[in-house]
């Protein structure tokens, strides 16, 4: 086994095809997790508006939680600090970015007023913990214990405060249609699911530690690059889907949801069970960060349409395309 996986690893071909295969397995390990757990949900009488506030959220969140979970008991904790904030930059900077191009965002008044603003918000704490040494003589910089329970603190708020939006606003909360699943096949579709996120995140993480070695680069530069994109792949294909069909307002909820479920929950929750030091250059992704659901607010907010308009999408694109020449060629 020992020589096989040896053999793998030396190989730069089927190095990709590993972790290829293990982006596929994370993605619709996920896909399948929620189908399941839905309708198992469902079958207890769960209204779909909770579902789509509790499976469906948590489970579109599952790659970047079994990445940054294998990463930490693997040790590799520059990989879970940048899957989280790789996937965020992507999101915002990319995915609205072309989204905007194809078709104008439209934005709800809660996402321009909260949702938005929490998303801000996210970026300045990882910026706050990595930049502040912990007074609890914790492990020095980075995001410790401390920072991730003060995450998950303010995740607990953004959940009640989510839920009491749509028990208060319901005509404004979008219910998710719930597939009707047989009761067996929904629990071999949680089974298989979980199994498909465990390996495949086993899959990616070896793989993309090994990548950086071969290539004789960090592991925060294949956590921002090919990580990040391919845990946000299915997020872009159906935020530019949707925007086809003049239908791309679903994608600033899905991508700024996506984003603070991402600090809030995976990163805090990575930080609660191993300390996350800081990596040369994350001062700068962290402000990244920031700077996407920044400029993604002005843009609502500036426009009496109250859009991500086409230049709009322009701009976050020419903003990334900076960013990463900047970090491959000056920092390593």
């Amino acid at each position: 086994m020992n020589n096989l996986v040896e053999f793998i690893f030396s190989n730069p071909w089927l190095l990709t095809l590993t972790l290829i295969v293990g982006l596929v397995l994370l993605v619709k390990g996920a896909d399948w997790l929620v189908d399941g757990a839905s309708a198992v949900a469902k079958r207890f009488g769960i209204s779909d508006l909770v579902i789509g506030l509790t499976v469906v959220a948590f489970g579109t969140s599952m790659p970047e939680f079994v990445v940054n979970m294998v990463s930490v008991a693997n040790e590799a904790t520059d990989l879970a600090l940048t899957n989280i904030l790789g996937s965020n930059i992507i999101n915002t900077f990319v995915i609205l970015g072309l989204t905007a191009l194809v078709y104008p965002i439209a934005s709800q008044k809660r996402s321009r007023d909260f949702d938005i603003p929490m998303s801000i918000i996210a970026g300045f704490m990882v910026f706050m913990c990595v930049a502040v040494r912990s007074p609890f003589g914790e492990e020095g910089y980075g995001v410790t214990r401390l920072g991730g329970v003060m995450l998950l603190l303010l995740f607990v708020y953004f959940l009640y405060n989510t839920f009491r939006h749509a028990k208060d606003h319901p005509d404004e909360a979008e219910a998710e249609e719930v597939k009707q699943i047989p009761t067996l096949k929904a629990v071999l579709l949680i089974v298989i699911g979980l199994l498909g996120l465990i390996v495949g995140g086993e899959m990616i993480v070896k793989s993309a530690v090994q990548i950086a070695t071969n290539m004789g680069v960090s592991q925060a530069i294949i956590g921002l690059t090919i990580v990040a994109l391919g845990t946000s792949l299915p997020e872009l294909a159906t935020s530019v889907i949707a925007a086809t069909k003049h239908n791309s307002d679903i994608a600033l909820g899905n991508v700024i949801g996506s984003n603070i479920f991402n600090v809030y929950f995976v990163l805090a929750a990575s930080a609660v069970i191993h300390p996350l030091p800081a990596y040369n250059g994350i001062v700068l992704d962290a402000w990244i960060a920031v700077l996407g659901s920044m400029l993604v607010w002005l843009f609502v907010k500036t426009n009496h349409a109250r859009k991500l308009p086409r230049w709009g999408g322009a701009i976050l694109l020419a903003v990334y395309a900076a960013y990463l020449i900047y970090r491959l060629v000056m920092i390593q």
